[in-house]
């Protein structure tokens, strides 16, 4: 820690310019990141919208001094080139998926899985139970068949018998 009050007093002010440094350089790499991730997720329209506004915050970096103007025109070229290249078609975007959405993908498909496997028990269980309800007439059909044929032949045998 520095003795005399005028290197103290630049040790605090560093501090300070430091850390407001810091929330410009991220509000400006959040920006970048919406924008990469706008393009990531194929949303052209949302990405041409994000592109002069991040430019702009871009160019406000330099003149706050945070970031070299070089730097600053490359950060903005490579954004560009980014949103042509998707644009014109010379690079294909592979939708990223987090886990959270691979998840529950995963979940929807075993779900519709257990769905298809209940609907096919269920038509089983209905053609069963159609398949016994006629098995079931059939077998009452031909027991009334039977003793229909049973009534004749008693009631030809009482007539033969009188």
């Amino acid at each position: 820690m520095p003795n005399i009050k005028s290197a103290k007093k630049r040790v605090l002010v560093n501090q300070k310019k430091n850390q407001e440094n810091r929330v410009l350089r991220s509000q400006m790499n959040t920006a970048i990141k919406k924008f990469n991730f706008a393009i990531d997720t194929n949303n052209i329209a949302e990405a041409e919208t994000l592109l002069p506004e991040t430019m702009s915050i871009i160019d406000s970096m330099v003149s706050k001094g945070i970031i070299h103007k070089n730097n600053a025109d490359n950060k903005k070229a490579a954004l560009s080139k980014r949103l042509s290249d998707v644009k014109s078609g010379k690079v294909v975007i592979n939708i990223k998926k987090d886990n959270k959405t691979i998840a529950a993908e995963k979940a929807k498909a075993a779900q519709e899985a257990r769905d298809a496997i209940k609907a096919e028990n269920k038509r089983k269980k209905e053609e069963a139970k159609l398949a016994k309800e006629k098995a079931e007439a059939e077998k009452l059909e031909a027991e009334k068949a039977a003793k229909k044929a049973s009534r004749k032949r008693t009631t030809k045998k009482e007539k033969e018998e009188k």
